[in-house]
């Protein structure tokens, strides 16, 4: 399903909405926040009273802590409250909380009381927080990182920046994170991700009112979702589904072009033709045996049945014979960046006008060759399907940045170039972004694992949204999907073979299982002929 993701500001924002419009008193919506938690608690933790400590800050995540905090209370839980900071400079619910646990005759600490504890309630900054942490804060998350307690953070771990996922000098490491009415994005990028434990969303009367008609721009998908599918006809045949012309592999790589092209074939494509190193002819014709085949040689040309022609022109004729069976180029995965790779692109960007996925060796060539940099961006491919899918380091040289400066603005560089080139751009990382400049949304991946950090699983992506644009997806829409069920076709694999064993064809054997998690009620798959009595064939 979508999940929206959202900033910090318009988080505030949808909280006001819901205070100012619908009219539900900010206090209702701490006592709820309040509610939820105590439930994530107990369902995560038990429900047998232990130790707490609630250590609170003066903003209202500290009231939503104080209230957690007088909740388990009631319950019989042992709690101690610390409230960190200058009391006076509470916010008015933060306040109100206090006076409220107070009127319980519970006293609240402003330092942190050693001890015992089975659960420490971490209430300090939320999500607003833009500064590093210093000074008692500091001093209360190193405290709380040190305790063997269960840690449970209140809508972000504490010192996590809500934007972007950077650590502000020092952050809580949860076990538990309960967040309100929306995942934040910090919540989803790295390193903030490694810091929330496992991620809980409540609803607590914050919802899609309070957007007042304007989305968020980020999101994600999570479990199963039958939009990420293309619709396949009964009556189709292998050419209603696709071709696909893979221009992958050289002499001395031969794996990019097999595991590009099955992936297209698992991803639905009816046809897929290589265009590859006569070297890796027969090697390719015994992993994908579905596969025509169109290979090059010094000056040999052959197909899937033996010698075509001689020459330069004869490769070239043939080349543009295929282009115009073919319905998508993927062109850049292991064809390496000599002379005739520099052509193969050439040709793809300013010869045809197919819907085009470049990746690997394409992007490192298209980085070093301004005139097919100005070819995509020209008018002319304005009109025109064109995916890239960077790793950060082809992504860094195509941008013109450090790969550290790629990685602290994921959410930004990826659009820019997108806007630049006008390009679909499917920027990698352990959270993949998928940026199109004709969409109103950008899409970040939280499927996958560190075992799919491996050669190869790039090409299997390439091939996977080739296959999808061959049947009719849209690009950002084929873009998305084949960056999900990749990372879902990984997470199979890693739960069989375990992350540190995995391989690239790994993921290729899996994505008939991660297609199968998503097709329920989906049009045109699993469907069984339903007979006028009712009865099922």
């Amino acid at each position: 399903m979508k999940e929206y993701l959202v900033t910090a500001s318009q988080m505030k924002r949808y909280d006001t909405n819901t205070v100012e419009e619908y009219r539900i008193p900010a206090l209702v919506l701490m006592e709820r926040a309040a509610l939820v938690t105590v439930e994530e608690l107990q369902r995560a933790f038990g429900r047998k009273p232990c130790k707490v400590m609630v250590v609170a800050g003066c903003g209202n995540n500290g009231g939503d802590g104080l209230a957690i905090g007088r909740l388990l209370m009631l319950e019989g839980y042992h709690v101690t409250y610390v409230l960190l900071g200058d009391e006076r400079k509470c916010t008015p619910e933060t306040a109100r909380q206090a006076d409220i646990v107070r009127a319980y005759r519970a006293h609240i600490f402003s330092t942190i009381q050693d001890g015992e504890y089975d659960i420490v309630i971490d209430a300090i900054f939320g999500i607003g927080l833009s500064r590093q942490v210093e000074g008692v804060q500091r001093s209360a998350i190193e405290w709380m990182n040190d305790s063997a307690a269960y840690k449970c953070s209140v809508d972000i771990p504490s010192g996590i920046q809500a934007d972007t996922g950077e650590v502000m000098g020092c952050a809580v490491q949860a076990d538990l994170t309960v967040t309100y009415g929306f995942y934040k994005v910090g919540h989803m990028l790295y390193p903030g991700a490694s810091y929330t434990g496992r991620l809980v969303c409540r609803r607590m009367g914050i919802d899609m009112h309070s957007f007042q008609g304007t989305e968020p721009y980020w999101y994600t998908h999570t479990g199963t979702d039958s939009v990420l599918l293309p619709r396949r006809r009964p009556d189709g045949n292998k050419g209603t589904f696709g071709k696909v012309l893979v221009i992958a592999g050289s002499g001395t790589i031969a794996g990019a072009s097999m595991l590009a092209a099955k992936s297209a074939f698992r991803m639905g494509a009816g046809m897929v033709k290589v265009v590859t190193s006569i070297e890796n002819k027969d090697t390719v014709q015994q992993y994908v045996p579905e596969a025509m085949i169109l290979a090059y040689g010094n000056d040999t040309l052959c197909d899937e049945d033996g010698i075509l022609g001689f020459g330069e022109q004869g490769f070239m004729d043939a080349l543009r014979e295929a282009e115009t069976w073919a319905d998508v180029i993927l062109v850049g995965p292991g064809i390496g960046t000599a002379q005739r790779a520099r052509r193969l692109l050439r040709f793809s960007i300013l010869e045809s006008g197919l819907p085009l996925v470049i990746d690997a060796d394409g992007l490192n060539i298209l980085s070093q060759d301004k005139d097919l940099q100005e070819g995509l961006a020209s008018g002319q491919a304005r009109d025109r399907t064109v995916i890239l899918t960077p790793h950060m380091g082809e992504f860094a040289r195509l941008y013109g940045c450090t790969v550290a400066q790629a990685k602290e603005h994921l959410t930004e560089y990826p659009a820019e170039l997108g806007q630049r080139l006008h390009c679909t751009v499917v920027c990698k990382d352990a959270r993949t972004v998928v940026v199109c400049p004709e969409e109103q949304h950008g899409y970040i991946n939280t499927t996958g694992n560190s075992g799919m950090a491996t050669a190869g699983s790039g090409d299997v992506l390439a091939g996977m949204i080739s296959g999808l644009l061959a049947q009719g997806m849209p690009e950002f829409e084929a873009a998305v999907a084949g960056v999900y069920l990749h990372g879902t076709a990984g997470d199979i694999a890693a739960q069989k073979k375990t992350e540190a064993s995995m391989m690239a064809s790994d993921i290729i054997d899996n994505i008939p299982e991660a297609l199968l998690r998503q097709c329920k009620d989906h049009p045109g798959i699993n469907r069984k002929p339903i007979f006028e009595n009712g009865a099922e064939s």
